[in-house]
């Protein structure tokens, strides 16, 4: 366990610290600039990630819940095969997860229109790229963490209806209130774009201002 987590946050920090170092020692501090690489990176590159964060992380909890809850019911369902169908709700709950992340995904390319490069970066379209990508992102990571939410319990709800079927119910609950999370993230990520215009192009005088 402790070389794990060493190998996934101690190493990225020691190599970053590292380059950083290096810059700074010579002479070449300016290269390690946040604000130019906001700066410079187009607006496409912000949105376009937001959209896949958003698509595949939701993906990735969706299959992660439903890998959890389905071995559970199939697990479950060889010595008490009453279970493995009204069960299937989990899986269900799961895939809604995936949903969500296709909804917003459309949602969110619907603000990508074809601009001239010499035209792109205006305080608009950055203003566009960067809610993309963070909504993205924030939408990503709650419906990831709601699928893992959802799959956890569903996976418990097919046990313990197993043992007892009195059980279900009142494991249930707890599931729908955990597929609520990822609805949470929907809505905020609709709120995080609510502002955002489609990508426009900008006067020469204002786009030249970059340049």
């Amino acid at each position: 366990m402790g070389y794990t987590t060493y190998a996934s946050f101690g190493l990225p920090t020691f190599l970053v610290i590292i380059v950083a170092l290096y810059l700074l020692f010579t002479d070449s501090g300016e290269a390690f600039d946040v604000g130019r690489f906001l700066e410079e990176t187009s607006p496409f590159v912000w949105g376009s990630l937001g959209i896949g964060l958003c698509i595949g992380l939701s993906v990735l909890g969706a299959g992660w819940g439903i890998f959890l809850t389905g071995a559970s019911i199939l697990g479950g369902g060889v010595r008490t095969p009453r279970i493995s169908t009204k069960n299937l709700i989990s899986i269900i709950f799961c895939e809604v997860v995936a949903i969500y992340g296709v909804i917003m995904g459309i949602v969110y390319s619907s603000k990508l229109q074809t601009v001239p490069e010499a035209q792109l970066y205006t305080r608009d379209n950055y203003f566009t790229g960067y809610a993309l990508f963070f909504g993205g992102l924030t939408v990503g990571f709650c419906n990831l963490l709601c699928g893992l939410c959802v799959g956890i319990a569903g996976s418990t709800a097919a046990l313990a209806d197993a043992a007892d079927p009195t059980l279900f119910v009142k494991v249930l609950v707890v599931e729908v209130f955990g597929s609520v999370l990822g609805l949470f993230g929907l809505i905020i990520g609709l709120l995080m774009i609510g502002n955002a215009k489609e990508f426009l192009p900008g006067s020469p005088a204002v786009s030249a201002i970059r340049i």
